[in-house]
């Protein structure tokens, strides 16, 4: 295997471990919490927990080049649901549809293919796409973790590394 892929495999597994860990936080979500919200000008959980489960088809849907129209459709997809099981799973097969979407390019692919978000002037390399859905995955999990520490559930840092 080249070096390539064994950092995108790596990249991956990381990945992997945000997404496992997001949907056990997700779990402890108990219903009368969807609606809090830490300061007037953030997302309520129930709005966080809806973008961190679409990040990885939204971001894939982005890299491929798609329109506004069509990330906002995929970034509006789960409206109206909270239940947290349901949400955790939608989370997992969103992963799984990016990790097919990674493996299935070439090393060539990898690190040459260029493809450009409807917002930018430039495009990003797929193995940057791959490191900015990565930090996007952590940044909002943290986010997740943060919002239920002051909601009073009992978690510690270690969970998010199991």
């Amino acid at each position: 295997m080249s070096g390539t892929f064994q950092m995108r495999d790596h990249l991956l597994q990381e990945l992997e471990t945000g997404a496992r860990t997001g949907a056990e936080l997700i779990r402890r979500i108990r219903p009368e919490e969807w609606a809090y919200r830490p300061q007037d000008n953030m997302r309520s959980l129930l709005e966080l927990v809806h973008h961190f489960v679409q990040i990885t088809v939204s971001d894939l849907t982005i890299m491929q080049e798609k329109g506004e129209a069509e990330v906002a459709e995929v970034e509006n997809r789960l409206s109206g649901l909270d239940d947290p099981e349901c949400l955790a799973t939608t989370l997992w097969r969103n992963y799984e549809t990016y990790k097919n979407y990674i493996v299935s390019l070439s090393e060539e692919e990898l690190l040459n293919r260029s493809t450009k978000a409807f917002y930018a002037e430039q495009g990003h390399l797929q193995a940057q796409w791959q490191i900015e859905t990565l930090t996007h995955v952590f940044h909002h999990r943290s986010q997740l973790y943060n919002y239920l520490k002051q909601l009073g559930h009992e978690l510690h840092f270690t969970m998010l590394y199991m």
